[in-house]
């Protein structure tokens, strides 16, 4: 049998011997697996990257893939998940995927958290006790700067979402996407206001704003080779892509200039097809520029 049938059929662990399990251990290749679960939103912030509305197409990822992935991927030697959207917590089914997939690898899972209120706010709270990690998104610490870019009302609905997942036994981290430098002093009372909410300052994510999707169409961020975003194996409906920035959409097309394969399953596929692109490959600037 080969090796990758042998991950596909699973096992106890990773198969050290694989070349995508000795490239994560090697460092060449990043032991996160990102998954866009769909591509509709209920905002429209001025930065993003795939142009997610409430009108866009939804572009939405099984579940049932979803669960592959997280299996397919501790077999192959991956360290962690991070699923995205969109808004993830549009999908109803969510929580339970969640839970099944943390079963396999941690999971970082990325919200608005507009939406946690009444069965959404205590359906999000089935998350704790298990691996994941909920990242909600806040860009200041003044109400009107954070919602001309994310929406009228988000900065309260965060403040407020914050404390009761906490308060539920959710693990909350936040991360800040800034058109200032990521150490800029502008930002310490935006982190003050984050510990004070309850999260640990090393759950405060700062980024800069990746000048693709919207934020390339308002010439918005920084400018990014390919080769300058983090070569995390990303996973859509539509195909396996370099890096959680790789799979944006301009004017309602999705960019493929970073894509590897239209196959996601048998997960090795692409993972191998990455492995090859990046042996050898110098590095980038994705650690000066601060994009994670």
């Amino acid at each position: 049998m080969s090796d990758t049938a042998t991950l596909v059929a699973g096992g106890p662990g990773p198969e050290s011997h694989h070349p995508v399990a000795q490239a994560i251990a090697d460092g060449v290749l990043p032991g996160r697996i990102w998954l866009y679960t769909n591509y509709n939103c209920n905002l429209a912030c001025s930065y993003c990257l795939t142009e997610s509305s409430p009108r866009s197409e939804r572009r939405e990822l099984e579940p049932a893939t979803m669960i592959e992935v997280a299996r397919q991927g501790r077999a192959l030697g991956f360290t962690g998940l991070g699923v995205t959207g969109g808004e993830p917590f549009l999908l109803p089914w969510l929580p339970e995927t969640i839970v099944t997939m943390a079963a396999e690898l941690p999971v970082i899972l990325l919200t608005n958290a507009t939406l946690f209120v009444g069965e959404r706010l205590e359906r999000a709270a089935m998350l704790a006790g298990h691996d994941v990690s909920i990242q909600i998104s806040l860009d200041s610490h003044v109400a009107d700067i954070n919602d001309m870019a994310r929406g009228p009302d988000n900065f309260d609905k965060v403040v407020e979402a914050v404390p009761r997942l906490i308060a539920r036994g959710v693990h909350v981290r936040i991360a800040t996407t800034t058109s200032w430098s990521v150490d800029d002093e502008r930002l310490e009372p935006l982190r003050q206001l984050v510990t004070s909410m309850g999260v640990a300052p090393e759950d405060h994510l700062v980024r800069p704003i990746v000048r693709r999707g919207r934020a390339d169409e308002l010439s918005l961020g920084v400018e990014a080779r390919p080769i300058d975003i983090p070569s995390e194996l990303t996973i859509t409906a539509e195909g396996a892509f370099w890096g959680s920035f790789g799979p944006t959409v301009r004017g309602g097309r999705l960019d493929t200039d970073l894509l590897l394969t239209r196959t996601v399953l048998p997960l090795a596929m692409p993972a191998e097809v990455l492995v090859g692109l990046l042996r050898g490959m110098p590095a980038g600037n994705d650690a000066r520029l601060g994009i994670r």
